[in-house]
């Protein structure tokens, strides 16, 4: 194994994070740690094509090189030629899957640091000759924090220090249009098992405007399932919120979060996009862990029901199961009661 002596600040550094969205959120404050210990380092990103549309809008400093996760071989291919006269002095691998592991090998870096031994998953510790320090139990983000500590940097408190575009603040004050507290309602995760049911959706929106004369907002992507569910809450809502699923850019739902009050999701990528603007997240966690995976700073406004999942359909507490099992199971989230997500909702607008 290399050992990490080298004199900082380098001079050209590797990051390799394909995706997810909010995984890729982890990763950049892992970046901003190692912009600000090393501010003249130039920073290249191996990231996926969807990633990138997000990435690229707020971070101009950084050189992205995108990779299209549907066609593998072929990307490897131009991504070698890509890379095949460049060098850098250190590779970044965050990634844990054999298809990172791949994209590693088109990486020309005397350092490829790479996850320990134990959670190295996928064969990661094949293509690394570096490793973070073992740790248990983490949350994500700190996992990828690790690289950062691996090169002596200290890391403090995760930030983000994200710019928005003109362009997405611009989108925002439309949908947005007055002080009036806005609750998002981001339903649907990619994976269909972590989703609430739409009538459980509806029945938080029309809580959180009786209640708290919120304004209530639908946010998604353009698939035709999030469109399904945008029409289904809406159906079931006594007062319809406004439905935006499918008509924003990445960039500018990070605007319309900036003026956002807080945010309803399920483990998904937008519960974590949230967290680089500043926005609260109540989070519905039965089918993933929150401690692992949940909204970093709203980890105290998640209804979690992962441990009585685990007790329900793996007979186990969740103490005595793998960290990182998931839970997806048919009816895991509905352990997730509305009263228990409407009395988080009154907590956070009492505190606010």
């Amino acid at each position: 194994m290399t050992t990490l002596s080298f004199k900082p600040p380098l001079q050209r550094v590797c990051l390799l994070r394909l995706s997810a969205i909010g995984d890729t959120c982890h990763a950049l404050a892992a970046l901003r740690a190692f912009q600000a210990a090393w501010p003249q380092t130039r920073f290249t990103w191996i990231i996926g094509k969807l990633e990138a549309k997000l990435m690229s809008e707020i971070l101009p400093e950084i050189e992205f090189i995108t990779f299209d996760k549907s066609a593998t071989l072929g990307e490897l291919w131009r991504l070698r030629n890509i890379l095949n006269e460049r060098r850098f002095d250190l590779l970044l691998d965050m990634q844990l899957s054999f298809r990172a592991s791949l994209v590693s090998r088109a990486v020309n870096a005397p350092i490829k640091l790479g996850f320990d031994r134990q959670r190295a998953r996928e064969l990661q510790w094949l293509f690394t000759n570096a490793q973070i320090e073992p740790a248990a139990s983490e949350h994500v983000l700190d996992s990828l924090l690790g690289f950062a500590r691996a090169c002596g940097i200290e890391t403090s408190a995760p930030r983000w220090d994200v710019p928005l575009p003109q362009n997405a603040l611009d989108y925002a004050r439309v949908v947005i249009p007055d002080r009036l507290p806005t609750l998002l309602i981001s339903p649907c995760s990619s994976h269909a098992a972590r989703n609430w049911t739409p009538g459980r959706y509806a029945a938080v929106a029309d809580h959180a405007a009786a209640a708290h004369g919120m304004r209530v907002v639908l946010v998604g992507g353009r698939s035709s399932a999030e469109a399904r569910m945008g029409a289904a809450i809406t159906a079931a809502a006594r007062v319809p919120p406004a439905n935006q699923i499918g008509k924003d850019t990445l960039p500018q739902l990070l605007g319309l979060m900036s003026q956002s009050k807080v945010l309803l999701s399920p483990d998904s990528g937008p519960a974590h996009m949230a967290g680089m603007v500043g926005l609260p997240v109540i989070g519905l966690y039965a089918a993933t862990n929150p401690q692992r995976a949940g909204p970093y700073y709203s980890r105290q406004w998640c209804v979690d029901k992962y441990d009585e999942a685990a007790r329900k359909f793996l007979n186990k507490p969740a103490a005595q199961i793998p960290w990182t099992t998931k839970i997806e199971r048919p009816g895991v989230m509905d352990l997730i009661p509305v009263s228990e997500v409407n009395a988080k909702l009154d907590a956070f607008m009492q505190q606010m």
